[in-house]
This record gives C-alpha cells, sequence and structure tokens, in this order.
C-alpha cells in the first residue's frame, strides 16, 4: 500500500514524477519517457483512488467489506482483483508481464471510459525494461500516494500538464506530436471565447492541451463548463491515451478523444458528413507529403469543397475539414499554422475561395520558434462562418511579431503579449504598425495573398533612414527568401520521414 502522506505540494509533486522519468535517463530514448511514464502514473492514480473510495465506504458501511467492493461505491473507476498497483509491485520477475496484464485488466473492468487507454507498449521487452528498471520505477511511484485527498484533481492536472512540457522539452522532433505551446493556446482559446454548453473540436488533437485549456478558461470565467462537449481525433496511439488520460485527470467526464487518420477516416460523422461543431480550435502537422491526395478528390464526406491540395502539403486538406467541421450559425476557427498558409502559390485558388466565402476574420502575424524544433514563424487564423456585421467582407490583419518573447530555446507569449494581442482583435480598429482592417477588395488587388506584413507595416519607418521604395524591396527580398527556406525545410522534413501522417 503507498504511504498515508498528507497533501503533497505542487513542487513536490512535480519533482515525483520528473524523478520517474530521470530513472529512464541513459537506457531510454527521451522521446519514448512518455510512453513508460504515463501509463504508470495512470495506473497508481486509478489504484490510489480506488484504495480511497474503498476506505470511504467501508467507513459507510461500518466494514463491509462486500459492500465497499461493489461497483457504484467507485465513481471513477473499477480496479479488478489482481491488477491493483500493490499486487504489481510484489512481482520480482517478469515484471513487465504483470504491468501489461494488471493494466489490460482494468480495461477490461471499465469497457466504456478505458478501453485501450494504457497503449500498444511492448512492457515484456526485457531488452527495454529490465526487471531492474521497472522495479525502481514502480517504488518510486509508491513513495507518494496519489489519492485525491493527498493530490487535488486541479494539482494532478498540473503537474501531469508539467509532465507533458518536460517531456516536449526533452524529446526533440517528436515534441510536436504531442505538445502546442501553452501560450499561445491561451489566446486562440481567449479568442475563440468558449461559452456554456458548446462543443469544442480539435482534429488533431496531441494530449489535448488545446481542449483542456479552452474548458479551463470557460471554468476561470465563472461559465457552467460541464455541459461543454469535447471532441478530438489524434493519430498516434499513445499520444491519443495521454489525451484520454489527461481529461480523467483534470476530472472532464464529458469528452470523446478517438484514436485515427483525420483526413482518411474522420471519426464524427453526423448525417453522411463530418459533425459541425461549436468551436474548433487546432495546431494540424504542417505540410505533410504522405497523405491520399486521390481520395481527397471524391471524399465522401464532401470536405473537398475549395480543391485537391498539392500532394507534398496537406495543409489545405485540414483547412478545408475544419471549415467543414463548424456550424453555420455559431461556427468559429483558431489554427495555428506555419506562415506558408498564406502566400504560396500552389494553394492559391483554394485560398481565394474561402477568402470569398467571407470565412476569414483575422490574421495574426506571430514571430519565429513558436513552434517545437522548429525555427518557423507561426500565424494564427481565425476564420467564422457568420461573421457580426461590423465585419462581414472585412479581414484584420495583427502584426504580433513582436508580441513574442524568444528564449533560448523556445518562444513564448508573456501576459502582457496575449493581452495585447487580444485586445487588438476585439478593438478591431487600425492602428499603426499594430493592425489593420483590409477590405475584400484590398485583398482581392493582392491575389489573396493573407501575408501580415502586405497590410501592416512590420517596421518602424519613422526609424529608418533609407527611402520606402528601399524598405519594401528589401521587405519583398526578404519575403522570398522566407518561403524559399520554408519551402527547402519542408522538402528536408519530408525526405526524413518527419511529416509523416
Amino acid at each position: 500500500m503507498s504511504p498515508d502522506n498528507s497533501h503533497v505540494s505542487q513542487q513536490e509533486l512535480e519533482q515525483y514524477l520528473w524523478g520517474a522519468a530521470n530513472l529512464l535517463r541513459g537506457g531510454i530514448d527521451p522521446g519514448e519517457y512518455k510512453n513508460i511514464i504515463f501509463p504508470l502514473m495512470f495506473f497508481k492514480r486509478i489504484s490510489d483512488v480506488y484504495d480511497e473510495e474503498f476506505e470511504e465506504a467501508l467507513l459507510e458501511s461500518d466494514g463491509d467489506l462486500e459492500y465497499a467492493s461493489y461497483e457504484e461505491q467507485h465513481r471513477l473507476f473499477m480496479v479488478p482483483e489482481g491488477s491493483h498497483w500493490k499486487e504489481v509491485r510484489e512481482v520480482t520477475t517478469n515484471v513487465g508481464e504483470a504491468i501489461q496484464k494488471a493494466m489490460r485488466e482494468i480495461e477490461k473492468a471499465n469497457p466504456d471510459k478505458l478501453s485501450g487507454i494504457f497503449g500498444d507498449g511492448n512492457w515484456g521487452n526485457k531488452n527495454r525494461l529490465s526487471d531492474k528498471l521497472l522495479i525502481d520505477l514502480l517504488e518510486h511511484f509508491s513513495t507518494q500516494n496519489l489519492s485525491i485527498k493527498n493530490v487535488p484533481q486541479d494539482q494532478f492536472g498540473n503537474a501531469y500538464e508539467y509532465l507533458i512540457k518536460k517531456f516536449a522539452d526533452d524529446s526533440g522532433h517528436t515534441a510536436a506530436e504531442f505538445y502546442t505551446n501553452r501560450t499561445v493556446v491561451e489566446l486562440m482559446s481567449l479568442i475563440m471565447d468558449p461559452k456554456s454548453g458548446e462543443s469544442i473540436y480539435d482534429p488533431t488533437c496531441g494530449s489535448g492541451g488545446m481542449l483542456l485549456n479552452s474548458i479551463i478558461l470557460a471554468k476561470k470565467r465563472g461559465e457552467e463548463y460541464r455541459n461543454i462537449k469535447l471532441y478530438g481525433q489524434e493519430i498516434n496511439l499513445i499520444t491519443s491515451s495521454i489525451a484520454r488520460m489527461n481529461m480523467f485527470i483534470h476530472d472532464l467526464g464529458d469528452f470523446y478523444i478517438i484514436r485515427g487518420n483525420t483526413l482518411a477516416n474522420p471519426a464524427f460523422i453526423e448525417y453522411d458528413r463530418v459533425q459541425q461543431f461549436d468551436m474548433v480550435i487546432a495546431n494540424p502537422p504542417y505540410s505533410i507529403k504522405k497523405w491520399n491526395q486521390n481520395a481527397w478528390t471524391k471524399d465522401p464526406w464532401r470536405r473537398n469543397i475549395y480543391g485537391t491540395p498539392p500532394q507534398g502539403c496537406a495543409d489545405y486538406a485540414f483547412f478545408q475539414h475544419i471549415i467543414c467541421s463548424m456550424k453555420e450559425d455559431t461556427g468559429r476557427c483558431a489554427i495555428l499554422w506555419p506562415h506558408g498558409i498564406l502566400f504560396r502559390d500552389s494553394e492559391q485558388s483554394m485560398r481565394a475561395k474561402l477568402i470569398e466565402d467571407d470565412y476569414v476574420d483575422c490574421v495574426i502575424g506571430l514571430g519565429p520558434n513558436l513552434f517545437y524544433n522548429s525555427p518557423m514563424e507561426a500565424c494564427i487564423v481565425i476564420c467564422q462562418k457568420n461573421k457580426p456585421e461590423e465585419r462581414k467582407g472585412k479581414i484584420l490583419f495583427i502584426n504580433g511579431f513582436e508580441e513574442v518573447i524568444q528564449d533560448k530555446q523556445q518562444a513564448f507569449l508573456s501576459d502582457d503579449n496575449i493581452q495585447t494581442l487580444f485586445d487588438l482583435y476585439t478593438n478591431y480598429g487600425n492602428v499603426p504598425r499594430k493592425s489593420y482592417v483590409a477590405s475584400m477588395e484590398e485583398v482581392k488587388e493582392k491575389d489573396y495573398n493573407l501575408n501580415v506584413p502586405l497590410y501592416v507595416e512590420k517596421y518602424d519607418l519613422g526609424e529608418i533612414d533609407e527611402p520606402l521604395e528601399v524598405v519594401i524591396q528589401e521587405w519583398t527580398e526578404s519575403s522570398h527568401r522566407i518561403k524559399e527556406a520554408n519551402e527547402e525545410i519542408f522538402s528536408i522534413l519530408s525526405e526524413v520521414g518527419l511529416n509523416d501522417q
């Protein structure tokens, strides 16, 4: 049995969780840490909460063991006999097999909630996970009691997010698969303004951070958040499992996280088309090369409303999927993209149709290094199916290039940056060097190019000695260089298989 600890502090909890990861250092690739640590910590949490509920039921029934074992006494999950953490902890040989068996039995005992949640890790591979290493991990996790009394849901949820961030920092190129810069997510959520009773969808949800941030924001604002429905799809099995664990750890019940390929097999279908939601928030994988372009030309869910993207870049397939997933009256989206989505010639005709439909509400240009392990500049594209009257036929462009804190490893938005950009969006006006409201005619004149510096000065011309014509020429040449560099990066990533979907 885990020790009966007093309430664990946030710092102690974070050190404890990261200490488990440190046990793997040297023998396991950092990109694999999450595949081992998250299932174990969730297994430990389930067992400790089960014990907590069992003890409460014993007190309530004056020591009736049978009563305390009933399923209705366990609000969260059932732990079948032989599959509890303390029983696995007693095993000294073939420990991985014992862990895997216990996890599978817990999944079977909770089919509606936990089916497949522990992933498909090969716990029995002793070359990778020796008995000694697994015993060390079990003993480390056993030093704290992860009951709800000792570690409340909000605190455990914060620690889980902390661990996700640490794994992202530590895991190299795989970070982008399951983690999006939370400061950018906070800005996107603020702009989207999630409301009670709404549905929120992320078609490439990773570890679920965008969905969680949205519902946490609603909770902070005093909204009735428990009737907000969350929907997500994620292609990677363990990442989709991490997302589901994340929801349970944050005590959210009304969510649907499905593993699968969003472009090939969208998970949420209604009336022979993709289901529509009030709000879509996403950071799609950029410029994936290996996708079924041919199938898109005759998409059975009728998502190819603007055309077929080039084989080497599926960005506008995701974009069209998102547009089709927005409700006609309340539907709105915030998408984090690389800048190329705004101006690439190969997508110009699709971009033009999107703009002509008057769905593009705002483009926020951000600085570089906001994507994990990529120097590319980021942008946020905001769309609305039914714009307010005063925004119809117009697009707001916001210069956020200077509203970014450039750290050594990863850029981020400060609270002031977030507030400034949010205010520029809500105030919806022309502010020198900050924002500009362009008419549809102006955008057409620029061949439907949405690159922010075409509409808002990126530099303070009053502080530059060179003539305006020279500055514009330098900017134009710089834009072409950025475009070429982006295309080269996409090509390199595709060649080494980092953009596979």
